[in-house]
């Protein structure tokens, strides 16, 4: 089965991916005369960093989503198709997806990474990773599924299990899910459950670095550690959750924690295309490419954002980081090069503007690291929010996060603890 993608005499980039670095790229391509074919599992882009406000109820899903087809409404060159890659066939020029075969003259992945669990077979069962708006959901639930049963039993232990939160992982999103998991217990969840003593509930957070937010400046470091404690948070640095058991978080210590909330940012792992050579791949799954984004060895296969293992950028021996701002910045450039490419001039090479790093703790709590300028507490918690909201796809869903963002300050509540399940649909035998 091929596709029915309309056949042109313009040169076809095929991009699996519309991430940031994904997206970027077939903006700025949408504009060129080429034909790009845009290719996602989702019919949409979501605005990660702010994945754990879904799950914590305090955003609506759709408010950091964006429909990918009304990003290109005017665009006719570009085709966008929903579905799964599985292969790509480096003779043919061609990927292998659920809907069939679909060659490319350029080929660029960007399909990020998920959650590494470190093959850690109970974890992968019990843990509740983040890495989607659907993950975010679930999330969203089952906190709320728990909080629920919890009324329901009289086990002192097993409302403890139910009510006590684990959080894997001290970087931006771990601490920004405790920072607001806290906010929670102090100021919603009583009112919601008045009949529950929160005296039973902990927040933990584990980072099995000496510090958290080790990605920041010690500044940053240390003032979020301190408006994590200030709120209750239980902050453990230097160990690591090693396993799950029977409803307990095993740490590297041997102490057990019992907890059914065992929420994991400890990793991530760049998702995988089969048809490479294995050597191509580096640490985390990610594929090597060269200061252009070509893949080691082929002029017209690129890699973009979380995927995309670069050493050769003097400033970032080591790769850059899985932020948002490196695969922007790729993307941006990629799309310029693939033009010089195609044209038979000599390409730009990649070098990342570090514009700064950033993490929200709580109200009024922020940390905000840029090139020139460290600053914490209430403005840096002003420059998050501007940020972010500015950052976000659409007119309606920057007015949506702004108003709901808004009504949580002043009235120091949210109002979408909503517990929604898909609905299960029974096969019904035919009459015979």
């Amino acid at each position: 089965m091929i596709p029915n993608i309309p056949e042109t005499p313009l040169k076809r980039v095929v991009i699996v991916g519309a991430g940031f670095g994904g997206l970027t790229l077939a903006q700025k391509l949408a504009k060129e005369n080429v034909q790009v074919v845009l290719i996602d599992k989702n019919n949409y882009h979501q605005f990660q960093p702010l994945f754990y406000q879904v799950a914590m109820a305090g955003l609506e899903p759709s408010s950091i989503s964006f429909p990918l087809r009304k990003v290109f409404q005017k665009r006719k060159n570009v085709h966008i198709r929903i579905t799964k890659v599985r292969e790509i066939l480096l003779d043919k020029r061609r990927i292998r997806t659920d809907l069939g075969e679909i060659w490319y003259d350029y080929l660029v992945l960007g399909m990020g990474t998920n959650t590494n669990f470190f093959g850690m077979q109970n974890i992968i069962e019990n843990a509740i990773p983040m890495k989607s708006i659907s993950e975010a959901i679930y999330l969203r639930n089952r906190v709320l599924e728990n909080f629920e049963a919890a009324l329901s039993t009289r086990d002192q232990d097993a409302i403890a299990g139910l009510m006590t939160m684990v959080v894997v992982g001290g970087g931006p999103t771990g601490t920004e899910i405790s920072g607001t998991l806290a906010e929670m217990k102090k100021m919603i969840l009583p009112k919601d459950y008045p009949e529950l003593d929160f005296d039973l509930m902990k927040i933990y957070i584990f980072e099995s670095s000496d510090e958290i937010l080790k990605v920041m400046s010690d500044e940053a470091s240390v003032k979020s550690r301190q408006y994590l404690e200030e709120l209750g948070v239980i902050v453990r640095v230097n160990e690591r959750i090693d396993d799950y058991v029977d409803g307990y978080a095993i740490t590297s210590t041997g102490e057990k924690i019992r907890t059914d909330n065992l929420i994991w940012s400890a990793g991530v792992i760049a998702n995988k295309i089969e048809g490479f050579p294995q050597e191509i791949y580096t640490r985390g799954g990610r594929l090597k490419v060269n200061e252009f984004n070509q893949l080691e060895g082929f002029h017209n296969l690129f890699a973009v954002g979380d995927m995309a293992y670069m050493s050769g950028d003097p400033g970032f021996p080591e790769g850059h980081p899985q932020l948002a701002q490196p695969a922007i910045q790729q993307g941006k450039l990629l799309a310029e090069n693939i033009l010089k490419l195609i044209k038979g001039e000599p390409m730009k090479p990649f070098r990342y503007k570090d514009l700064g790093s950033m993490a929200t703790i709580g109200r009024n709590k922020a940390v905000v690291d840029l090139p020139k300028w460290k600053f914490q507490g209430l403005f840096a918690w002003y420059v998050w929010m501007f940020v972010h909201l500015m950052s976000i796809l659409g007119v309606k869903n920057k007015v949506l996060v702004f108003i709901n963002w808004f009504w949580n300050y002043i009235t120091y509540d949210q109002s979408l603890r909503l517990i929604i399940r898909p609905k299960l649909t029974k096969k019904v035998k035919p009459e015979t």
